[in-house]
Order: structure tokens, then C-alpha cells, then sequence
């Protein structure tokens, strides 16, 4: 084989070696990439899902505070009405009492 043979065989193999380094740092460059972008995306998706959460915990929050005020009312409105009723009978029995009192 020729100098000059063997030289351009060498120079193919490099050209090769060059050629497979490249691929492989381009490779690299593309799975680090797409591990940033997954990394960014179950990111994106965990804010989301937070924000979503908080959204909902203050709906909850906001109902449930709705509804106990609700109740306190309604608790407030029969205790009135019940002490109007006990007043009346109050009256009532004050009466009966008076009555047997001044009859015995």
C-alpha cells in the first residue's frame, strides 16, 4: 500500500472518530434538553396543580364559612322565637300564680 493510500485510510478514520464524537456530544446535547424540558414540564404541571388546590381550598373555605354563618343565623332566629315562647308562658305561669295566690 502506497503513503498516500495509507494516509487518506487514516485520514477516514479520523474523519470517522470526528463523525461518532460529534454524534455522541450531539446526543448528549439532546437527551440533557429533553430532561430540562420534562424537568420544566412536571414543574409547570406541579404550579398548576398547587394553584389549583389553593383555588379550591379557598372555595371550600369560602362555603364552608357561608354555611356557618347560615347556621348561626338560623340558631340565633330559633333561640329568639324559643326565649319569645318561654317569656309568654313566663307570663302565663306568673298569672297562675297570682291567680292561686290571691284565690287561696
Amino acid at each position: 500500500m502506497s503513503l498516500e493510500a495509507i494516509q487518506k485510510v487514516t485520514q477516514a478514520e479520523q474523519a470517522v472518530r470526528e463523525d461518532k464524537a460529534r454524534a455522541a456530544d450531539e446526543a448528549k446535547r439532546i437527551v440533557a434538553e429533553a430532561e430540562r424540558a420534562g424537568k420544566q414540564l412536571v414543574a409547570d404541571a406541579r404550579a398548576q396543580a398547587e394553584e389549583k388546590v389553593k383555588t379550591m381550598l379557598a372555595e371550600a373555605e369560602a362555603r364552608a364559612g357561608e354555611k356557618s354563618a347560615q347556621t348561626l343565623a338560623d340558631n340565633a332566629a330559633r333561640c329568639e322565637a324559643l326565649k319569645q315562647i318561654a317569656r309568654g308562658r313566663l307570663d302565663q305561669a306568673a298569672g297562675l300564680i297570682v291567680g292561686r295566690v290571691g284565690s287561696g
